[in-house]
């Protein structure tokens, strides 16, 4: 794009006037090139002082009324498209590290308003902003779990924080990793507490402890005392009759209460009983589940899972309403070409998929090579979908890293033409479908090209990393479009009569990204997936809840 054509797109941006085909364009320079942001910055600055200047002279004595064409008129109208540039330049600058904004940019951003106090400002290049950090709270996170049955606290899924408070484990195995290096696992029935990185509680069931050498000291109270790691692997057995600590490696002061200090070394254990006394004997350690023999019991587990989600899976390819069916880890070499398994007895069936700088990663099911990685510029599976569908049920498992673009493509066709669907994941953690209804419409009446469709905002930090199934589902005739999170139904919402599409059209698409660059222009905004995708699915009918339910409970890893 050469300076002319960009200044006056520049131009249209801050007077409200432009199309959506040509912000995509003002976005991907503003990515790109650092003298756009500064002509941008110029610009819009020189608009706000001309502004300052209008509504000072509008405010005198002598003018009761502004006329309606001065330029503070153009506030509102300019305000979206404002907003929207802002938030592409504070995106650039988180790719950089740093929030860089100008400040007439950031002021614009916080608060709408179009005041400078000073011409200077305008001209000012850059300012590093210091954002709020987000928190989360806990000592410990969930590594591992085989068969665990919990009580009261609900679901606790692998990579989840660790609540504050007693928990109950009433049967099965987990695994916890607290923040200062010590991992335990624990047996159920259990009851306990992580008090703080360097401190538990356990007042019901077994736990074994590995305390690495940053974490010497790490203590576990009892129900009659205290045990003290010195830099060790040991367990202990809460009963109702009496506790047990064994030292299976170093050494441990066991510290009963009311009574002197026990050391204790490798090979030896003590049971100490409710009435205060103490007995010596040798440890055991096959007495108590380790890492190791945890890891054995989830790889069988996983194994189970994944060949019954396998055979629930081979029973799609007899659903006649499946068009589309990706299993990422079934690329074919040479030529990275990925088979769509929906293909049984369909006349016109979706194409295979051309996988485009997707990286091999690990799937949900601990696989090497299973999944494929979408975090690399560019990234992203070529398809095909002919015909027109009257209903669409989207659906896949991923993994996704951050949300650090404003756009997070999932599945997208080519362009954006009438009766075409996007799906897509926000910045802020909600979900997005749309279906283009229109090209022609009245922004006066407050008409637009189609209705976007969002979820609540489901997704933040805790999430990253973890694998999550999400679906969408398109339909006509009842008149809704529902998101779902995990098989539960995130929101639900009726589609306009004025946006109403049914028959839409996909034709060429691709998963995990969206657009192509232009013969004459190789920019792009990014807007690839960072994350990892193992499995996507689309059908021309309506799933219900109870289907998408089942399908989550068959995949979950």
């Amino acid at each position: 794009m050469n300076a002319e054509k960009r200044d006056q797109l520049l131009d249209a941006l801050i007077e409200g006037d432009l199309t959506e085909a040509d912000f995509i364009k003002v976005e991907a320079e503003l990515l790109v090139d650092a003298e756009a942001r500064q002509a941008y910055y110029r610009r819009l600055g020189l608009t706000v002082l001309l502004e300052q200047t209008a509504d000072n002279r509008l405010s005198t004595p002598d003018s009761q009324e502004r006329e309606p064409g001065s330029l503070t008129g153009l506030r509102g109208r300019r305000g979206f498209w404002l907003g929207l540039c802002a938030a592409a330049v504070v995106m650039v600058a988180g790719t950089l590290g740093v929030f860089v904004v100008s400040d007439l940019a950031t002021e614009h951003r916080a608060t709408g308003d179009t005041a400078a106090s000073s011409p200077g400002d305008s001209e000012r290049a850059v300012v590093e902003v210091s954002a709020h950090e987000e928190q989360a709270a806990g000592f410990a996170v969930m590594a591992g779990q085989a068969d665990a049955q919990w009580s009261d606290q609900g679901l606790l899924l692998n990579g989840d924080l660790i609540p504050q408070g007693e928990l109950h484990l009433v049967s099965g195995l987990v695994q916890i990793e607290l923040f200062s290096g010590v991992t335990v696992v624990i047996e159920g029935a259990a009851r306990f507490e992580v008090l703080s990185p360097m401190e538990m509680a356990m007042t019901q069931g077994k736990v074994r402890v590995h305390v690495p050498e940053p974490a010497h000291g790490f203590r576990v109270r009892l129900r009659d005392g205290e045990v003290v790691d010195l830099g060790t692997d040991f367990a202990v057995s809460v009963m109702d009759e009496h506790s047990e600590v064994h030292v299976l490696d170093g050494a441990v002061e066991w510290h009963p209460h009311e009574q002197g200090m026990r050391l204790l070394k490798d090979g030896e254990a003590v049971r100490w009983s409710v009435d205060g006394e103490g007995r010596s004997m040798p440890s055991v350690a096959d007495g108590f589940v380790g890492p190791a023999r945890l890891q054995e019991r989830l790889v069988s587990a996983r194994k189970l899972q994944e060949a019954g989600w396998h055979r629930y899976a081979e029973s799609w390819r007899r659903d006649p309403r499946l068009i589309a069916h990706y299993q990422m880890g079934a690329v074919e070499e040479p030529g990275r070409r990925l088979p769509n398994r929906a293909l049984a007895g369909r006349e016109r069936p979706a194409s295979e998929g051309a996988v485009v700088a997707a990286g091999r990663s690990t799937d949900r099911w601990g696989r090497p090579n299973g999944a494929l990685d979408f975090s690399p510029t560019g990234s992203r599976v070529r398809l095909f979908v002919p015909d027109e569908q009257q209903s669409l049920t989207l659906l896949c498992w991923v993994k996704i890293n951050s949300l650090d673009r404003w756009y997070n493509s999932l599945f997208l066709t080519d362009g954006h033409e009438i009766n075409e669907p996007h799906w897509q994941l926000m910045d802020d953690g909600r979900l997005f479908f749309s279906v283009k209804k229109q090209d022609v419409f009245d922004k006066q009446k407050g008409e637009t090209d189609k209705h976007i469709y969002y979820s609540p905002a489901f997704w933040d930090s805790t999430l990253s990393g973890k694998w999550v199934m999400l679906a969408t589902v398109y339909d006509t005739q009842a008149r809704t479009v529902m998101h779902f999170l995990n098989g539960e139904v995130l929101s639900e919402e009726a589609i306009p009569e004025q946006y109403l599409v049914e028959q839409i059209r996909i034709g060429h698409a691709s998963l995990g990204n969206w657009g192509l660059p232009t013969w004459d222009n190789p920019r792009f905004a990014v807007r690839n997936l960072n994350g990892i995708m193992d499995e996507f699915a689309m059908f021309n009918a309506p799933l219900d809840p109870d289907e998408i339910r089942e399908i989550y409970q068959h995949g979950k890893p």
